[in-house]
């Protein structure tokens, strides 16, 4: 634009240096010489006008002109203080917000991510990217060393025997016990058969001679062993015998301490804090973040993989529960309409401050480039226009001329 401005008044100088020239053996084209001399004119008022506001014309300096090199200071404070008047006042923000259905748009954006799968992708695609970067960037080891101590930390500040008491009242009054009873008595029966051998030496060990001499010492061996196989059958069969009754009662017993005795308490918590000392719970622990890291980074890599599993499907059913259930949806928009006038109540001075000290530490020379990259296109059309109203203009005023 800035080529055709200037050519349209090189055409005016030709044309004028023309009519002139033979305006003499053709009075007519004086109105054609008026035309392009007024043309002239203005064109190279224009051109004075814009080029005095980015730099000097001619490199001459011109008093009031190069204007935005010289004042780009508070061209930066008016335009932050206009950023701060006008945008980032807080009832500005919540009247905006208020328009805005942030939840309704997220929950079609989810539920389905195919009507618009290429900013979809964009967004899967940069959002990973940058997880991946950042998870990358870390220091493994370092930050593994944090999470391990962050989570001991929690569990240390967790008292588990009330939850472990209440965990095992519900699983009474919902019969969930009989599993643990059950299994606790098969695994009596099978430790009883494989430790037979033991329990007979055992038996002949304490008997006397006189039964060992006999032989008695083997038949109460047998009488002993078939005894507590009949008690452990008897047991597992009979969902009423007493010792399961018994048993059931030592675990209502033991639940009730779990929650009101404050020395098996502190018994629960030392076992605890010891389990968690425990180098097996620490390399279980550094297992964990170290699977929970390269999930991350295989997710954040491939993230049409990770929206395609069970993640997506919790997005999409998230999605659809956006869209149909309207009170969440307003809860979330004015969790979302709060959080945006808070940042423009405590952080507006900040941001507008920002933009102030980012102008003043531009050189003169980057503030001229970016206001006439921005604007340039549409001041060279002045040019243009100023050219051809000028020679409109002096037209006019020939043909008043002529005619008085």
């Amino acid at each position: 634009m800035r080529r055709v401005a200037g050519g349209l008044l090189l055409a005016m100088a030709a044309l004028y240096l023309g009519a002139r020239a033979l305006e003499p053996h053709h009075p007519a084209l004086g109105y054609v010489r008026a035309f392009a001399e007024a043309a002239m004119v203005g064109g190279l008022a224009d051109w004075f006008a814009v080029t005095a506001l980015f730099r000097h014309p001619l490199g001459l300096p011109i008093p009031h002109t190069a204007i935005i090199p010289r004042n780009k200071d508070r061209i930066g404070d008016s335009l932050a203080a206009f950023l701060r008047q006008n945008f980032l006042i807080p009832s500005v923000v919540a009247r905006r917000m208020r328009r805005l259905d942030l939840a309704g748009a997220a929950g079609r954006f989810l539920a389905a991510p195919g009507a618009r799968a290429e900013e979809a992708s964009r967004l899967r695609i940069g959002a990973s990217r940058l997880i991946a970067d950042i998870v990358g960037a870390l220091d493994a080891e370092r930050l593994g060393g944090m999470v391990r101590s962050a989570a001991a930390q929690k569990l240390r500040a967790l008292d588990v025997a009330p939850i472990l008491g209440q965990a095992l009242d519900a699983a009474i009054d919902r019969d969930r016990h009989i599993p643990i009873l059950d299994g606790a008595i098969d695994w009596l029966g099978r430790a009883l058969l494989a430790n037979e051998d033991v329990i007979r030496a055992m038996i002949s060990e304490r008997a006397g001679s006189v039964l060992r001499w006999t032989g008695l010492d083997e038949t109460l061996a047998n009488k002993i062993l078939d005894g507590l196989y009949r008690l452990i059958d008897e047991v597992a069969t009979d969902p009423d015998h007493p010792l399961r009754d018994k048993a059931e009662a030592g675990l209502i017993d033991l639940a009730r301490r779990l929650r009101e005795d404050e020395a098996l308490q502190q018994k629960v918590n030392a076992f605890k804090d010891e389990v968690i000392d425990s180098p097996a719970v620490g390399a279980w622990l550094d297992g964990l973040w170290g699977q929970a890291r390269l999930a991350l980074l295989k997710g954040a890599r491939d993230p049409d993989a990770a929206m395609a599993g069970r993640l997506g499907e919790a997005l999409r059913q998230l999605g659809a529960t956006l869209q149909s259930e309207p009170r969440l949806a307003r809860t979330i928009n004015i969790f979302a309409r709060r959080a945006a006038v808070g940042v423009a109540a405590a952080y507006g001075d900040g941001i507008v401050r920002l933009v102030s000290d980012t102008v003043r530490g531009w050189d003169a020379v980057t503030v001229t480039n970016r206001l006439e990259q921005a604007v340039g296109r549409d001041l060279q059309y002045i040019r243009v226009n100023g050219t051809l109203v000028g020679g409109l203009v002096g037209l006019a005023i020939h043909i008043v001329d002529r005619l008085l």
